[in-house]
């Protein structure tokens, strides 16, 4: 089946199989990926994309029903001015460990952001809830998200000054 799709802002016609998985389509076709593809039962939650503007996990949908939508990766949240300030809360209250769970982790705690900009403990947790981490016991991963919140919220005097972060030069 021919399906034509946007992902990150780009437009993809291709021929694919009607059993293709979302995920297998970004990531072994498309090249893109930062989306992972853990467990393939839907319980793990690291390979969640947004599905025109919805998080959705990307092994439960098919290629073919992305058909005409819009498709957002974890590679859409860095931009030409740096990390997203969910990536770089992360970073600044070690909310990832192996890293595994951490893009479906971002994309969830990105859309949080975007549809509550000032989430208790309990909102973070509830939208992280179809999310598995095997490595961090969800603390940081919380403490990240509310992180990012205060940062959006301005609370933090310059965009990069967050407490934690170190600035490497590339």
């Amino acid at each position: 089946m021919q399906i034509r799709v946007s992902v990150n802002g780009t437009e993809y016609v291709r021929d694919v199989e009607p059993r293709l998985l979302l995920v297998h389509l970004l990531r072994d076709d498309l090249g893109l990926t930062g989306t992972h593809w853990g467990c393939d039962t839907s319980n793990c939650g690291a390979c969640a994309v947004w599905l025109d503007e919805q998080p959705v996990k990307a092994c439960t949908v098919l290629a073919v029903m992305a058909e005409g939508h819009r498709v957002r990766t974890i590679e859409s949240l860095e931009s030409r001015s740096g990390l997203d300030q969910v990536q770089r809360s992360f970073i600044a209250c070690h909310g990832l460990q192996c890293g595994f769970c951490t893009p479906g982790m971002l994309m969830t705690a990105r859309w949080l952001l975007d549809h509550n900009p000032s989430p208790t403990e309990a909102d973070v947790r509830e939208a992280i809830v179809g999310q598995t981490c095997r490595c961090t016991g969800y603390e940081n991963i919380v403490r990240s998200v509310l992180h990012a919140a205060e940062a959006e919220a301005g609370r933090f005097p310059e965009r990069g000054q967050e407490p934690g972060i170190v600035q490497v030069p590339l």
